[in-house]
Formats: C-alpha cells, structure tokens, sequence
C-alpha cells in the first residue's frame, strides 16, 4: 500500500495523545468549545459507546499483501474514506487554521469542508490551498443570505456543498456561557486570563491576527452579518430558522448544479426525504453530540438508514471517529466514508497543516492494519459480516 505520508510521532499517537496536547496548549474556553457537546453530552457518550460495542471479527490466513483503501466520492478517487468534515473554528485553533487544515486535506488527496462559521473566508482557502474543497451551507430565516453564500462557493471552485439541516435552535452549551466563550465574543476578566494562561496561543494565534490590523471574524457569514467576533452590537451571528421545510432544501437543488449533501439525518424516514428532495448523498450524524443531548448514535442508526436509501446514494457518517477501526466499522455497516471532525481539529491546534496531516497518516495506517487482521484487502469486500455486537 503506497504511503502519502509519514506519521509524525511528535503528535502523540492516536486521538487521546492528539486531544491532550490540544488541552495543554488552548484555553479552556476554546478547548472545550470543540471538545463538548451539549448539557450532559450523553451524545457524545452514546457514540462512544456504540463504537466500542461492535467487535471486528480475525481472519487469519487470508492473502493480504496487496491491500488498497482507495474508494470513489461523486466520481471523484480517493486514497482512503475520509473526508474532513465541517467545522467552525479551526481559525481560533491554529493562525487561519482553515487553509492549514484545506492544504492538508489537499496534499493527502481527500476533500475538506469549509463551515460557514469559518474564519478565513471561501474565497482564500480555495487560492491558497486548492484541493477538492465542500462547502457546508445554514439556511438562515432569510433565504436571500443563504443564496448569497452559495453564489460565493460556486464561483471560488467548491464541488459539493453540505446543507446542514439539525439546527434548528440555538443548542443549549451551558459550559459556552460558563466560560465566556460566546458569538458575538464577549471578554470578561475570566476568558482574558484564560488567554493569558496560554500565551503561546495568544501569541501565535490571536497575535497574529491582531499584528494584520483586525481581530477575527466570521467571513462566511451573509456580508449583512459580517462583524469582528467581539462586536456585540448585533446578537445572533447565526440566526436559526425553525420553519424550514423539504421545500426549502428543493430549492437549493435547483440553484446547486454539483452534488448535494444533507447533513444531519439519523431517521430514516428524513434519509428518504432528502433524497427525494433531490440530494445525492447524505451524513448519517448528530453533529457531534453539539445539539440535542442523549441522541441515539450515529453508527446505531447507520444501517437502518442504507437500508432504505437507493443504492446510487451516498452515504457518509460522522460523529464519534476516533480510530481507523471506527471507520472500517462504519465502512462495514453501510457507509461509503466518514467525516472527520474533533480529529482533525485536535491536529490542526497542536500543528497546523502538519498536525492534520499526522491525524490523516494515523487514522490511514490504522484503517490499513485492521484490514489485514480481518482479512480484507479491499473496501468493498467489507460487510456486516465482518463484525460483531457485544450483548
């Protein structure tokens, strides 16, 4: 199997190593922005959980020498399953953590989804670091700023775009308001201290952007919410709109002439909506365990959700990814690849385009090992069969 790139053990060697040197090295009001979820995060605990409960089952004396984790997205190869998915504030982690994470992304030959609550604006990302770009769409109460963001993806080069369809209020982070780490940003003595605990984040970061002439903000936002993240004269930066229908996401299909994805399905009855509202693939996910507490998890709800979608589309899971054998697990239940999201942020915050491309190579040459031990050489010789349920 051809190697892209090299591990680097300088970032630890799985998720947990990632994970506690971003904990070192951010404040804890941004660290537990990304590492949180919701209230209890039950969600978060159910996926773990639901990983942990499913067994991949040796099979030993298999001729696997000649092993490939390659697969095809939209027509599109890729060296492994994975795809980095949506997330907004790889900014805050890393000085515009975005093109780091994209370049990556670009260099390992798989696609990076930009968020809409990104730092570094669309437009940037795609001239600095290229590569198979998505970009992951809101629908704000005004249709006309959802529109407006779309024109902007398409017209920077972005293939695929990703409607987000879970939020439909704000989710209720109490330990967000805790710290003070909200939108619009709001310093108080607690998160400045916090700050200056980490100084090699206040500088590397915040100095940087601070050195350029502004501070950050959020530069994919519809440009009538365009604001720096510490201006509080409006409120609500992200607007959420709970009268959205299937109609609504229609309507997009007309205006997106490239693959359509709709993120954020885990019944399904909505996975079958979606496609018949025109998407082409969709995201087994509940977002991380970041909007309604004590969901089931996503790799639970997986096969019920290929079972009733048309062989044509695609789907992918996210949520709960911490190791290679999540994805071949994923892979075997009815996936088509995953979405990376906490991994690759950890690795973006303890080393940029390395880290992200360290937690690829590790995620890469685990994928590789289990299917030697479970006697595959290729993903689509992978099924349920090749795993088990723990009663």
């Amino acid at each position: 199997m051809p190697r892209v790139m090299s591990f680097d053990p300088a970032f630890g060697y799985n998720f947990d190593d990632l994970r506690a040197l971003a904990r070192r090295r951010l404040p804890r009001g941004l660290f537990e922005f990304v590492d949180r979820g919701t209230e209890d995060d039950l969600t978060i605990r159910n996926n773990f959980d639901a990983f942990r409960a499913i067994q991949l089952i040796p099979r030993p004396l298999v001729d696997v020498s000649q092993r490939s984790l390659s697969t095809t997205l939209f027509g599109k190869a890729l060296p492994i399953p994975v795809c980095l998915a949506p997330t907004g504030a790889a900014g805050l982690l890393w000085h515009e953590g975005e093109i780091a994470a994209a370049a990556a992304a670009a260099k390992f030959g798989v696609p990076y989804s930009m968020s809409t609550g990104s730092i570094t604006s669309i437009e940037k990302v795609a001239e600095q670091a290229g590569g198979e770009l998505w970009f992951q769409l809101y629908l704000w109460p005004d249709p006309a700023m959802s529109h407006e963001l779309l024109r902007r993806a398409r017209d920077a080069g972005y293939t695929a775009l990703i409607v987000t369809i879970d939020t439909t209020v704000t989710p209720n982070r109490e330990f967000n308001y805790r710290n003070g780490f909200t939108v619009p940003m709001k310093l108080t003595r607690r998160n400045v201290l916090d700050g200056l605990r980490h100084p090699g984040w206040s500088w590397r970061v915040m100095g940087r952007y601070l050195l350029s002439g502004q501070m950050p903000r959020f530069h994919n936002l519809p440009s009538a919410l365009q604001r720096s993240m510490t201006d509080t004269r409006k409120a609500g930066l992200m607007p959420k709109n709970d009268s959205l229908t299937w109609d609504d996401l229609k309507r997009l299909r007309d205006m997106w002439q490239g693959p359509l994805i709709v993120k954020g399905i885990l019944h399904p009855d909505d996975a079958l909506a979606a496609v018949q509202a025109g998407a082409d693939g969709i995201v087994v996910s509940n977002h991380g365990g970041r909007v309604l507490d004590n969901t089931p998890a996503t790799i639970a709800m997986l096969p019920l959700v290929r079972q009733v979608v048309p062989a044509s589309t695609t789907v992918l899971l996210d949520s709960g990814i911490r190791r290679g054998s999540d994805v071949i697990k994923a892979i075997s239940l009815g996936a088509d690849a995953v979405m990376v999201g906490r991994a690759a942020m950890w690795g973006t915050a303890v080393g940029g385009q390395r880290g992200v491309a360290h937690t690829l190579a590790m995620l890469r040459d685990e994928m590789d090992r289990v299917m030697a031990f479970i006697g595959r050489t290729r993903l689509d010789e992978l099924d349920a069969s090749c795993c088990v349920r723990r009663p």
